[in-house]
């Protein structure tokens, strides 16, 4: 039977605006079919999910397929505020308690557990959003949580896939949402990351 990798995340997991790939997961699901790895992934990216949502199927899901790995993409979402940064979707507090749930679930299924951090936004381009006039990102806020994420796995000795470096205001197609340049970039960061820490 053929290892299995679960990637719980967002919009951006399940690979919108990417019409070439379908996604950084996709992706990473295509290299392995070609390559010479028994390994299927699973993509599990729900758009709009923040880590309260995450949490609602989190069980189910994972343990439905019992996989070897789970990634978490997860947590720009909750970045997210509502007309003030005084009003975030979700609390900085109840992130770091999400994050410690999350984490405390998947242990009871494997102990193989990675983070990816948040991508950059255009600015321009999400203040506010063009589908929700309410709702706003901004890389300052983005920082707070992506920091948060970092932290946390330096804390509970977790891999740690930085993103935030890694994307440019041409790889996001509206803003938030990387084009297929964008996703091809994650891609190759996970995968690398995955082989030279000997992960899969």
């Amino acid at each position: 039977m053929s290892k299995r990798i679960c990637v719980f995340g967002d919009s951006i997991s399940q690979g919108y605006n990417d019409y070439d790939g379908g996604g950084w997961i996709n992706r990473l699901k295509k290299y392995f079919d070609l390559s010479d790895y028994d390994i299927s992934v699973f993509n599990l990216g729900v758009s709009g999910n923040d880590t309260f949502d995450l949490l609602k199927r989190f069980n189910i899901e994972a343990k439905a397929r019992n996989p070897e790995l789970i990634i978490f993409a997860i947590g720009i979402n909750d970045s997210q505020y509502i007309n003030s940064k005084n009003n975030p979707s979700v609390l900085l507090s109840d992130f770091n308690k999400n994050l410690l749930k999350l984490k405390n679930l998947s242990k009871k299924i494997t102990n193989k557990i990675i983070f990816i951090g948040i991508t950059m936004v255009d600015e321009l381009k999400v203040k506010p959003i063009p589908w929700s006039i309410t709702k706003y990102y901004d890389n300052e806020n983005i920082k707070i949580y992506d920091l948060a994420i970092k932290n946390f796995c330096a804390e509970n000795n977790l891999p740690f896939i930085e993103m935030f470096d890694l994307l440019k205001n041409e790889n996001l197609e509206d803003g938030l949402h990387p084009n297929s340049e964008g996703h091809k970039k994650m891609f190759i960061r996970v995968k690398n990351f995955l082989i030279k820490n000997k992960i899969i």
